[in-house]
């Protein structure tokens, strides 16, 4: 796909190298089979969203290629002694991704958001609570168990051409820092939508970006 890049992970130790780095259970993936993780950093912020698919040489993550280098040299520093090989592939076959649903974290977006934050929990879509640890884990699993997210991902619809990473703005809220923010552009029957997060409490209040005014499209 485009903008999208694809590294093979192989050898003996590869895949309890991703079940220690990945929040879903990598060992649940069947062959040829997709799987949607967030890799996260240690306060449970995701660095990226890979798309993990397996066959009999390795696993493949799918990912924004704008993250490359910042992935690449992450997984690195903890192959440690492990018999791993990272490299980048190709593949054949596409994830399956809906670009109205899923969410999407970019260079501009990485490390600005926790898995509640998109979505991720959901049926554990992207996050498993019963697998082993993995960077962020607590932090991840605490706010599963001890309480709600605040934000959400949810679709918009605006007649003004936004940007990923530009920031929603609820006027009755009173939080220090943005409403939401842009996750994913979309163009759909010739109408701009957008894949945002969004303070909860205000999702079906007023809100805009940039001075325009977004409405919301229910499809959660």
């Amino acid at each position: 796909m485009k903008d999208r890049i694809t590294l093979k992970i192989s050898g003996t130790d590869a895949q309890s190298f991703l079940q220690g780095q990945l929040s879903n259970d990598i060992t649940a993936i069947g062959e040829n089979e997709w799987q949607l993780n967030a890799y996260c950093q240690h306060q449970g912020k995701v660095i990226a969203l890979f798309w993990v698919t397996k066959n009999k040489d390795g696993f493949y993550l799918n990912f924004p290629d704008s993250l490359q280098d910042k992935v690449q040299k992450r997984l690195n520093m903890f192959v440690l002694m492990a018999n791993v090989e990272i490299k980048q592939a190709t593949l054949n076959a596409n994830p399956p991704i809906d670009v109205m649903r899923h969410p999407e974290v970019y260079l501009i977006t990485s490390e600005k958001f926790v898995p509640q934050e998109l979505n991720l929990d959901i049926d554990e879509i992207g996050v498993s609570f019963s697998k082993g640890c993995y960077h962020g884990q607590e932090v991840v699993a605490r706010l599963h168990y001890l309480g709600k997210s605040k934000r959400r991902m949810r679709l918009f619809e605006c007649e003004q051409a936004l940007n990923v990473g530009d920031k929603l703005l609820a006027p009755s809220s009173k939080s220090a820092k943005a409403s939401g923010i842009v996750l994913r552009c979309v163009k759909s029957a010739g109408k701009l939508r957008y894949l945002a997060t969004i303070e909860v409490k205000y999702q079906n209040s007023e809100i805009t970006c940039n001075d325009a005014k977004l409405t919301r499209i229910k499809n959660d």
